[in-house]
């Protein structure tokens, strides 16, 4: 594996760890000021406040992810991550979450070397389950 694919891989990592830490200012470090999340299959938001309001509202069910693994796929500065994932957690009112899907993840390169996202969809197994 090149240094470029364990960067990249180590952006997710990263991201996720603050995610579970509830630190919004850590997951967004983890993208590029313009970039585009998919909350949900096939409905895309690359608006600041939607999707600093969306990862706050999952932050109330205290996710836990774990990947089963990780594939990075780097050519010049774009970088494409896939990871299956699997996530568990619960509503405010004790309702069990336990989901799972196939993460895509698009990164760029910047200037200092470091990698970000700028797609980020969780939901990239969607069109398998039609």
């Amino acid at each position: 594996m090149t240094d470029d694919q364990k960067d990249v891989i180590e952006t997710v990592k990263q991201m996720t760890s603050a995610f579970h830490a509830k630190d919004m200012a850590g997951v967004l470090a983890a993208y590029e000021p313009n970039a585009t999340v998919l909350f949900e299959p096939g409905v895309e938001t690359a608006d600041k406040s939607e999707i600093e309001e969306k990862f706050g509202g999952f932050f109330q069910v205290s996710p836990r992810f774990a990947y089963s693994g990780h594939q990075a796929v780097v050519q010049g500065d774009i970088a494409v991550h896939l990871a299956p994932w699997t996530m568990k957690g619960k509503t405010p009112d004790g309702h069990e979450i336990d989901q799972s899907g196939l993460s895509v993840a698009i990164l760029r390169k910047q200037s200092d070397g470091k990698w970000l996202m700028i797609i980020d969809n969780p939901h990239g197994q969607y069109l398998l389950d039609q």
